[in-house]
């Protein structure tokens, strides 16, 4: 069973259960993970731009923190999802 990058309507995780990896879900699958690895590196290059800069406002630092929670939701999901952890989100 293979967690996939994503939640179904309520909110829960979505398996596929294939042997295939080249099966169309699977590909599918495979880019959406590789997207949400390209989009957390943009993240964190983000976050850290802003903490380093010292005028940053409030809505600049939630803005971040909120989109680096998602980031690292979706990163941790990869992990299990690849066997590098128990749990996702």
């Amino acid at each position: 069973m293979r967690l996939l990058p994503w939640t179904g309507a309520d909110g829960k995780p979505c398996y596929l259960s294939t042997d295939d990896s080249d099966s169309l879900l699977s590909q599918l699958a495979d880019d959406v993970e590789a997207a949400q690895l390209g989009s957390a590196e943009q993240v964190l290059a983000g976050a850290k731009a802003v903490l380093e800069d010292a005028r940053a406002g409030e809505r600049a630092v939630r803005f971040a923190l909120t989109r680096a929670v998602e980031s690292l939701g979706d990163v941790l999901r990869v992990a299990v999802s690849r066997g590098g952890g128990t749990s996702a989100r």
